[in-house]
């Protein structure tokens, strides 16, 4: 059985970092593409990055390139998402993919999901 698990969301205010990662456990994570989605309140969720099964391609929506970067440790099958300069509008619950089918930009639709996590970001 597929587990994604989420950590490290929080409240944080505007400008500050956090750090989420997403522990993968019943798939090996190396042979996944995983990634980040988002759901903002009222709104539908929304890409925000992928990184492919080596960790050698990264792809990131244009509303937070620059500011958060997607990484993976293989060994730990673990992949994670460092946010800095946060804003408002990054506001919302993080969620955790991973795919057999390696992502390629955007549109990507893993078939598995996280529970996810609340980041706030406050003004």
């Amino acid at each position: 059985q597929v587990q994604l698990v989420e950590s490290g969301g929080g409240l944080v205010e505007a400008g500050g970092s956090l750090r989420l990662s997403c522990a993968a456990s019943g798939l090996a994570a190396s042979l996944y593409g995983m990634g980040w989605f988002r759901r903002a309140p009222g709104e539908e969720r929304h890409f925000v990055a992928a990184i492919s099964r080596s960790g050698m391609s990264t792809y990131y929506a244009d509303s937070v390139k620059g500011r958060i970067t997607i990484s993976r440790d293989n060994a730990k099958n673990t992949v994670y998402l460092q946010m800095n300069s946060l804003k408002p509008e990054d506001t919302a619950v993080y969620y955790c993919a991973a795919d057999w089918a390696q992502p390629a930009g955007s549109s990507w639709y893993p078939d598995y999901w996280g529970q996810g996590t609340q980041v706030t970001v406050s003004s």
